[in-house]
């Protein structure tokens, strides 16, 4: 039998809390790790994700920033606001989280919507970021087969949260599809199987809806208005687009770095935490 990868071995050692926190007005989740004393992290997770995306990346980071993972909004734990959910609204509860922790600045990462949403943040509130990553992100283009796989699965996951549903979700995320990853799928399956999760699914896809993706879609102008300093992390195996697609996003914003990890899929961060947390931590501690 594969190895058993559990998200309390990732976390045992680590120094964190879980907790949740009112963003105006919103139960809002977070994992947290680090002293609040160092530079602020947030990491944002992708599509009907929620913090776990990161247990591997707690500890590395935690070493040198207040580094939070939250649920985002109407994602995990977190409520939602009960209609369709674009990048605004994402960006709006971003804010109001980094309000809320007291934090006027932050370096700010995110993977597939994650990115899509610190694009945005960093486009519309340059005089709130630091550092920007962006993991395999979203918001770069709207292809049409990618869009229909991703809400198929997460429908599915949602409608049906058993085993095989959920466990086909995650795996479409992975490069290697024979690890054992029983202990993710479990925890994504609690939260797919919560009362009214169906619902809130069904907001979270509305950015795979072609027309209201068309008017979330980050141009190339404002790439090349964003001011941080930009880092584009891409993957060999990434199922949403090719690595070309990476590097024309970082063609796109001025001085920005460009990285591929090999071996990985969606979730390089999980994946390969090793290469992720070393490329990712030397970047953003570039500024101390």
């Amino acid at each position: 039998m594969d190895e058993f990868e559990s998200i309390w071995r990732d976390l045992q050692a680590v120094p964190f809390e879980q907790g949740f926190i009112d963003v105006d007005g919103r139960r809002t989740r977070y994992l947290h790790a680090g002293s609040r004393s160092q530079p602020t992290l947030v990491l944002l997770h992708g599509s009907a994700g929620h913090a776990e995306a990161y247990v591997r990346n707690l500890d590395a980071h935690g070493r040198h920033f207040s580094t939070w993972a939250i649920d985002m909004l109407g994602h995990g734990y977190t409520d939602g606001p009960g209609h369709p959910l674009e990048v605004a609204h994402y960006v709006e509860h971003l804010l109001g989280f980094l309000n809320a922790i007291g934090v006027e600045r932050t370096h700010l990462s995110g993977e597939s919507l994650g990115g899509w949403v610190a694009t945005r943040a960093a486009i519309d509130h340059p005089e709130r970021i630091d550092r920007l990553a962006l993991n395999t992100t979203g918001g770069s283009q709207a292809d049409l087969e990618v869009m229909q796989r991703i809400r198929t699965l997460s429908m599915a996951a949602a409608e049906n949260p058993d085993w095989e549903t959920v466990r086909a979700r995650i795996l479409w995320l992975m490069a290697d599809k024979t690890r054992n990853y029983d202990d993710i799928i479990a925890s994504r399956q609690a939260i797919y199987g919560r009362p009214d999760f169906v619902g809130a699914m069904s907001d979270i896809m509305a950015l795979q809806d072609p027309e209201i993706r068309a008017r979330n879609i980050i141009t190339p102008a404002e790439y090349g208005r964003i001011q941080a300093p930009t880092l584009v992390l891409w993957t060999s195996a990434d199922p949403t687009a090719d690595g070309t697609e990476g590097r024309r996003i970082a063609s796109m914003i001025p001085g920005a770095e460009f990285v591929v990890i090999d071996g990985c899929g969606h979730w390089p961060q999980y994946e390969d935490p090793e290469a992720f947390n070393r490329i990712h931590v030397d970047f953003l501690r570039a500024s101390a």
